[in-house]
């Protein structure tokens, strides 16, 4: 990318491929001074004709997305010294746009002659990074070796990183036979992110001896949203009292408890675990953000705490399904013969959540039985990856598992999530089909927002639009990283507040030497 960001800082960036960069106050425009010594791992410089070919080939033949997250950018030029000028659409406000342009990979013009970049290949794309495909079996693993000599190694954004001279990566279909692999030594290093295995599974002689070693290290990293995200543009979904009340069904306490051992906290935000998450009533800052969209927003934006349904975890759930069925009656959703119909239409309230992974139909199940108590038939339909996303492309679908990531600076990317053009857009992130024009205007806002604070008030208006528009039954989340690996590692003592930082870490040569006493056959070592 021509920039680098920072695990420490929120959406700060430092010279990469680009060595300085330059905009005027308006931010009408920005350029990018490349560095003379950035090359491509076949040894050509990088150019500003590579930069252009990136940006043209990723609107025209990238995903939808690009389109949209570059769509303020009006024209791209060479403009010499090894220099590239990005236009900015007259009157645009976004004061970010500088750094989502230092955000752009850079692709090798001349490699990419004669090949399509819209075709999927297993050829290994010509790089400019710290590390290139050395080895590769497509489905098993991939090997990443450190380039000697990488042009550049002394950047102060690269200094203290990139340790390892190979990285491996293994692909396992199962998870259970990944975990077991991991504890056999055949790989090192594991994030787990299943609850179940991290609470039973990390067991053994290799744990009890020091062998392998379990952490839990705490982040500050936005969570952003998982949850059961409804297709409104199903007719049975349109009505938000329904979906509210679809979403007292879900029983987190118990699942929490019997299939998660206690590991999660619900989510009540679009922006958990930030400073831009919503909570409470809202601000006078935000009030005041909010009040020219009152005809277009619930009441409750307005008046009321968000707060998602909660259970005893006993698995009883009658309050919670009658509070459910209100509002399914006042959205005109009676029962008939233990079927739930509309009282005018006489359609029937069932719907399909789509899958793509079984190990979700235990968490789903649940959710499904709830339903039933009230007259809804939820079915649950598990699909191959490649049925999946085309249904996804095309918002074949009434209900799925979808995860809306956020960062510490939201922007153009919230205008494909929740949009009314990224509703009508094949391919975007609107699979719920939002379309409400204060919802659009409040997007234009955060976009647009002169400071952080500005923008922090705006995107908590932004994100109790959208909760109260009941678009998706909010899951959970934690804020802290599962980590397993085997004791070879060092890492600096504070780790960053918004990533991993895995690359800083190194292998401690005398923990090696002793990791090889208690596992001799460890196959890394």
């Amino acid at each position: 990318t021509l920039m680098s960001g920072s695990d420490d800082e929120a959406f700060t960036e430092y010279g990469l491929i680009a060595e300085k960069i330059e905009y005027p106050e308006d931010r009408s425009w920005v350029a990018f001074h490349l560095n003379p010594k950035a090359r491509f791992h076949d040894g050509k410089p990088i150019t500003p004709a590579d930069v252009i070919f990136t940006f043209n080939t990723l609107i025209t033949k990238g995903s939808p997305f690009y389109k949209s997250y570059y769509g303020d950018v009006t024209k791209v030029e060479d403009t010499g010294n090894n220099r590239v000028k990005f236009h900015f659409k007259e009157g645009t406000t976004n004061r970010e746009l500088p750094l989502i342009m230092g955000q752009l990979p850079v692709f090798p013009e001349h490699w990419w002659q004669g090949r399509d970049f819209s075709k999927s290949s297993l050829e290994p794309p010509l790089g400019s990074g710290a590390y290139r495909i050395k080895d590769f079996e497509a489905g098993k693993y991939i090997l990443y070796e450190r380039v000697e000599n990488y042009w550049g190694a002394d950047l102060p954004v690269n200094r203290g990183q990139n340790n390892f001279d190979l990285v491996r990566y293994d692909y396992y279909r199962d998870q259970t036979v990944s975990l077991e692999a991991f504890k056999a030594g055949e790989y090192d290093f594991r994030n787990e992110n299943n609850s179940k295995f991290w609470g039973t599974m990390y067991t053994g002689r290799n744990f009890d001896s020091g062998g392998i070693v379990k952490s839990e290290i705490g982040h500050e990293l936005p969570r952003g949203m998982q949850g059961f995200a409804f297709n409104t543009r199903r007719s049975f979904f349109k009505d938000s009292k329904v979906r509210e009340a679809i979403g007292y069904a879900f029983d987190f306490e118990w699942s929490n408890k019997n299939l998660f051992y206690g590991q999660y906290r619900r989510t009540n935000s679009y922006f958990e675990n930030s400073e831009l998450a919503s909570s409470g009533m809202p601000t006078a800052a935000e009030l005041k953000i909010l009040e020219p969209f009152r005809n277009d927003l619930p009441e409750e934006v307005f008046t009321s705490e968000f707060k998602v349904p909660v259970t005893n975890g006993s698995g009883l759930i009658r309050s919670n399904l009658r509070a459910a069925s209100r509002l399914l009656k006042e959205a005109g959703w009676e029962v008939k013969d233990n079927q739930r119909v509309h009282t005018k239409t006489g359609e029937e309230l069932k719907f399909e959540v789509l899958l793509y992974s079984k190990a979700f139909e235990r968490i789903v199940l649940p959710f499904t039985k709830n339903l039933e108590k009230l007259g809804i038939a939820a079915t649950i339909r598990v699909v191959d990856t490649s049925q999946f996303i085309e249904r996804y492309r095309k918002y074949d679908l009434d209900m799925i598992v979808m995860s809306v990531g956020q960062s510490l600076s939201p922007g153009n990317e919230q205008d494909n999530y929740w949009s009314c053009k990224a509703a009508d857009t094949p391919g975007t992130r609107n699979v719920m089909g939002i379309c409400n024009p204060a919802i659009d205007q409040l997007i234009r806002l955060v976009i647009e927002a002169p400071d952080r604070q500005t923008l922090i008030d705006r995107t908590r208006a932004l994100d109790r639009a959208l909760l109260w528009g009941h678009y998706m039954v909010p899951h959970w989340h934690i804020n802290y990283f599962r980590l397993a690996h085997w004791d070879k590692f060092s890492r600096p003592n504070t780790p960053p507040k918004y990533g991993l930082g895995f690359f800083t870490w190194w292998i401690d040569e005398a923990k090696e030497d002793k990791l090889r006493e208690i596992a001799p056959n460890l196959k890394s070592l």
